[in-house]
């Protein structure tokens, strides 16, 4: 099969789609054992106008049969885990990380309780109780560690054993753990937004970000320093209802060694036509696009063969 052969068949740029009651935000996605698996956060307006939010996974093996979201986590606003961040292997288990995104007395965003939090799995299927990453060190009570969302953890390639966790905090903050238990708070980089994707590209670190509207890009050689890169994508934004009001929350995927695919794969939110200010809660869809270099962008249907 050759590259591109499978995302030629996809029929559309909507993986999961939104409506007046249900909302599919913050993918992170892994490809394992043949299964891509969709993590995201699953927001449900209830009859009531009461709204919660969840972690939910759902699988596919073709990249446009997809199964219905499956909830790993509880009801219950004050707590609200969602936004996952990626899901990574670490010794004999899965890790995945998330937030907690408070909103008890029916708050439209979450409260000062906002933390981040993992979850265990052998199998992928069944997953532990949340447990809080302590990521400004084991002194530091829970109640001053600030407001914080949207975890992504990664391995330094330069120091074999050490694993980041970046999160929005000051910008983005940064934390480093040797057995992702015990941590060292490392500063923070100001001029990112949130939901941080960090992936390895040829001799450095790309950063993916989202400012107020897009999906920006920086660099790194060391996941410290990091540098803008290219320009704000917001791939066809212009053509889309679904995502006229803001596209965010970007997922890169390395695809370059999947038969069929052969490039990376970008996931993302949209919502539409109007922006998050006013549905918030709802309509909110996850996307998909790739590309061979991380420059110029591809999804279905797409009009042109220049970058949007």
């Amino acid at each position: 099969m050759a590259p591109g052969d499978v995302l030629s068949r996809i029929p559309s740029p909507v993986v999961l789609q939104g409506s007046s009651r249900v909302a599919c935000r913050d993918p992170a996605v892994l490809y394992h054992d043949g299964v891509y698996r969709l993590f995201c956060t699953l927001v449900e307006t209830e009859e009531d106008g009461r709204v919660f939010l969840y972690t939910a996974v759902c699988d596919s093996r073709d990249l446009i049969r997809w199964s219905e979201p499956r909830k790993l986590t509880p009801r219950d606003a004050s707590l609200n885990y969602s936004s996952p961040g990626n899901i990574v292997r670490f010794e004999d288990r899965w890790v995945l990380c998330l937030q907690t995104y408070p909103r008890p007395d029916g708050e439209k965003y979450a409260n000062e309780t906002a933390r981040i939090y993992t979850m265990e799995s052998a199998d992928l299927l069944h997953w532990t109780q949340p447990e809080l990453l302590r990521v400004k060190g084991d002194d530091v009570p829970v109640e001053q560690m600030g407001r914080m969302i949207d975890p992504y953890l990664i391995a330094s390639a330069e120091e074999p054993g050490k694993w980041w966790c970046f999160y929005k905090q000051n910008g983005v903050s940064m934390s480093y753990s040797y057995d992702l238990k015990h941590w060292t708070y490392a500063g923070h980089e100001p001029s990112a937004g949130e939901n941080v994707c960090i992936v390895r590209f040829r001799d450095r670190y790309l950063m993916l970000h989202s400012p107020e509207n897009g999906i920006g890009m920086m660099t790194s050689k060391d996941l410290t320093n990091w540098v803008p890169e290219g320009p704000l994508l917001t791939l066809g934004q212009s053509e889309w209802p679904w995502a006229g009001g803001r596209i965010t929350a970007g997922f890169l995927l390395d695809g370059t060694g999947i038969e069929g695919i052969g490039k990376y794969l970008l996931f993302f939110h949209g919502t539409g036509p109007e922006n998050e200010e006013i549905i918030f809660d709802t309509h909110a869809c996850i996307g998909i696009a790739w590309s061979d270099d991380l420059v110029e962008w591809h999804w279905p249907h797409k009009r042109t063969e220049r970058s949007e």
